[in-house]
């Protein structure tokens, strides 16, 4: 079949029946883990997983959760329209979680708490805890939305599938296991669902090495299309993907995700023991180097196969997030199932990224606002609620995806938002447990100041997007009648200008050119940028960098103004021994000069008191909840009996 040939649009029954067999074996997995065990009865199974879980659903889970359907169609279609500079994520990402698991790691575990933002009560207000939270709510619930919104939608243009269809199904099963089959249920579908997306990548990438003539024939034709970019050490951190930008930016980005988001703590926590949770944290890193390569590979043979005829100027597809889909339906759609097996992979990626959500929000919403208004209720009744609010969120999840397509440009907006947010949070955990100094007014003073900074250059980015030139496309290879809509266009060369926002969101104008290079001027782009636009050109990946700076500096200045905290009397458990940790080789004396009075390795009598007694009253709870159960089914067996 010619690249940009006739394509079929269309699900066979075999193909619909690989996308049902997902959805039941997920709500399976649901009703199994409702039905057996304590049967999901108390918060610490629902929300915890009883704190039992072993490592490879954890490793899974970790990787699932943020390996979304966004990585499935959006990394491909980054590589295939910009080339493989995104690649280097994989060292970022490697650095980071490795600080991770050294430094937040075992804050979150020594603490045992349930909501990540518990943190921040106990170092600096609740004002900070509620400010946290319901950012984290809020960008959570809409990040869903569109979640689940944008694969269904590059689905139904490309594959003829239903839009509503598929947003119902995919809502309503992933609403359904995580309300009853709790955590233990998110994890395991989280696991089942990463093979899915793993075997859907292999298909795309062996059909489509073996349509191009190998893998290096497609290295060839990508070198020679300029997509092969591994170095780029340019300083202006306005060119949008660079070694710096990537490696030391999202370093950031990576932390702000595995070191305190609530999704990824939530599953280091249901680990028995700190060295399990570190270990699967680290086989994460294995299973993000695998997920990444096979989506960049995938971009690859993606551009080998439509290097001369690409389908977004040829008018085949209207975006480029649905380059993937086109892709299976014109080289796999010969194979009955195939297409529903591709089907499968975009929707594990949604449904894993979404559950980890929807059981994130509930311990959220109970652990920093239900319990602070209802603090008496029995452990039964907190359970029933998080259940509850499983279910609420889920449908403010498909409330929001059915809106969406109203939305407009505003549905990008939301997703640069998401993006802003993040950063903020990280720099105030990093605030309060690096800086012993900082107190509860420099806390809230720097993540205000950081939130408004980076939506500042967020939305600024939106309403004034960065200029770029893109690597060539062309249609010179495509049927004639194919590129009837395209006039001229054949046999030259095309380059795009890019309106690039905050959050790699793009408005692509597509511009005919006979050659490369070629200096953006407004009128080209149809804007007319102020001078103060300039800061808005700043890269999406340095972001974060600056959301964590400007926190931390703007927090430790207020607290040096508003009576700085006395490290002696701070909790050494919510302080981190940064050079205790990473520079143990140092002399003592100068590490005791470093760590500025706090009191590491003399735990507070108080703090100690106050973490055993909450521990015995949750066993007791706990015992005496079990032991009721127990006693009521032998009393329903004796009545059994005696009729």
């Amino acid at each position: 079949m010619p690249a940009g040939g006739h394509v079929v649009r269309y699900l066979s029954v075999a193909d619909y029946v690989v996308f049902s067999v997902l959805l039941a074996v997920s709500a399976a997995i649901g009703l199994y883990y409702a039905c057996t065990g304590g049967r999901q009865r108390t918060q610490r199974e629902f929300l915890m997983a009883d704190r039992s879980m072993s490592v490879l659903p954890v490793t899974m889970s970790l990787l699932a959760s943020f390996s979304s359907a966004i990585t499935v169609l959006g990394t491909t279609a980054e590589i295939y329209t910009n080339g493989t500079m995104y690649w280097n994520n994989l060292v970022s990402s490697v650095l980071s979680m490795v600080v991770c698991s050294r430094l937040f790691l075992p804050v979150f575990f020594d603490l045992g708490m349930t909501s990540t933002y518990e943190y921040l009560e106990k170092r600096f207000s609740k004002s900070v805890r509620r400010l946290c939270s319901f950012a984290f709510m809020i960008n959570m619930v809409i990040y869903m939305g569109l979640g689940l919104y944008a694969p269904a939608l590059a689905l139904s243009v490309v594959t003829g599938m239903s839009l509503w269809g598929s947003i119902l199904s995919m809502g309503i099963v992933c609403t359904f296991y995580t309300t009853i089959g709790g955590m233990k249920a998110v994890m395991w579908t989280d696991t089942f669902q990463v093979v899915v997306m793993v075997t859907g990548f292999l298909a795309v990438i062996i059909q489509g090495s073996i349509e191009a003539g190998g893998l290096g024939k497609v290295w060839d034709i990508a070198n020679s299309g300029h997509r092969l970019e591994i170095f780029n050490f340019d300083p202006d951190p306005r060119v949008r993907h660079t070694n710096w930008n990537i490696w030391v930016g999202g370093v950031f980005v990576s932390a702000s995700i595995y070191g305190v988001n609530q999704a990824q703590v939530q599953r280091y926590l249901s680990c028995p023991s700190l060295a399990k949770a570190r270990t699967a944290l680290y086989l994460n890193i294995v299973g993000i180097a695998v997920i990444t390569s096979c989506a960049c590979l995938s971009g690859l043979v993606i551009y080998a196969r439509y290097h001369g005829c690409d389908p977004l100027l040829a008018g085949a597809i209207t975006s480029r997030d649905q380059i993937l889909p086109y892709f299976v339906m014109d080289i796999l759609s010969f194979l009955p199932g195939m297409p529903g097996l591709f089907v499968a992979c975009v929707a594990s990626g949604a449904l894993s990224t979404l559950s980890s959500g929807l059981n994130s929000l509930a311990a959220v919403t109970l652990e920093d606002f239900v319990k602070p208004w209802l603090p008496k209720l029995s452990d039964i009744k907190y359970t029933t609620i998080s259940k509850a609010l499983v279910l609420l969120h889920g449908v403010l999840m498909v409330l929001v995806a059915s809106f969406a397509s109203l939305l407009g440009p505003l549905a990008q907006a939301a997703i640069s938002v998401f993006g802003m947010i993040s950063g903020p949070i990280l720099g105030i955990f990093i605030l309060g447990m690096m800086f012993p100094c900082a107190n509860s007014t420099g806390g809230l003073v720097g993540l205000l100041s950081s939130l408004v900074l980076t939506l500042w250059i967020g939305i600024g980015s939106i309403v004034w997007p960065r200029r770029r030139w893109l690597p060539p496309v062309s249609t010179h290879q495509c049927p004639v009648n194919f590129t009837a809509t395209t006039e001229n266009a054949t046999g030259t060369a095309l380059h795009s200008v890019v309106m690039d926002t905050a959050a790699n969101v793009t408005t692509q104008t597509t511009l005919l050119s006979s050659t490369l290079g070629g200096n953006l001027t407004s009128e080209s782009s149809g804007l007319n940028y102020p001078p103060e636009a300039a800061l808005y050109q700043l890269s999406y990946a340095w972001l974060a960098a600056v959301a964590v700076l400007s926190c931390v500096i703007i927090g430790l200045a207020v607290s040096f103004l508003t009576d700085p905290q006395d490290p002696r009397e701070v909790s050494p458990r919510l302080i981190i021994p940064v050079y205790d940790r990473l520079f143990c080789c140092l002399p003592e004396r100068v590490r005791r000069v470093l760590r500025c009075g706090v009191r590491y390795g003399e735990q507070d009598a108080d703090d100690t008191k106050e973490h055993t007694s909450a521990e015995l009253e949750e066993e007791s709870t706990t015992a005496k909840e079990q032991a009721n159960s127990t006693a009521d089914g032998k009393a329903r067996q004796q009545e059994a009996t005696s009729l």
